[in-house]
């Protein structure tokens, strides 16, 4: 919602409990217009409290990237072997 929301909710509930003059039997308009104020200004402070938490934590990333760049007698068609990798069989022809 954020604070354009909390000064809408405020701005509205302040015209229903202090310049609205209705008085239906089923509802309380004043207290309908100070329950609005009141969840305006919640609105307000957990989003300024949102945002300032957000301000003070710092992320930090980096990123390393490690290649191995080996090339084969083929021109580098075939992966490299890993080193421990028992030696490949021979061609027997």
């Amino acid at each position: 919602m954020g604070i354009s929301g909390g000064i809408f909710l405020i701005a509205l509930g302040a015209m229903l409990a202090f310049a609205i003059r209705l008085d239906p039997w089923w509802i309380d308009i004043d207290t309908v217009g100070i329950v609005l104020i009141l969840a305006g200004v919640a609105v307000i402070l957990v989003t300024l409290w949102y945002w300032q938490d957000r301000r003070r934590r710092v992320v930090r990333s980096w990123v390393e990237e490690n290649r191995l760049s080996h090339q084969t007698g083929d021109g580098g068609s075939q992966p490299p072997i890993p080193p421990d990798a028992p030696p490949p069989p021979s061609p027997s022809g």
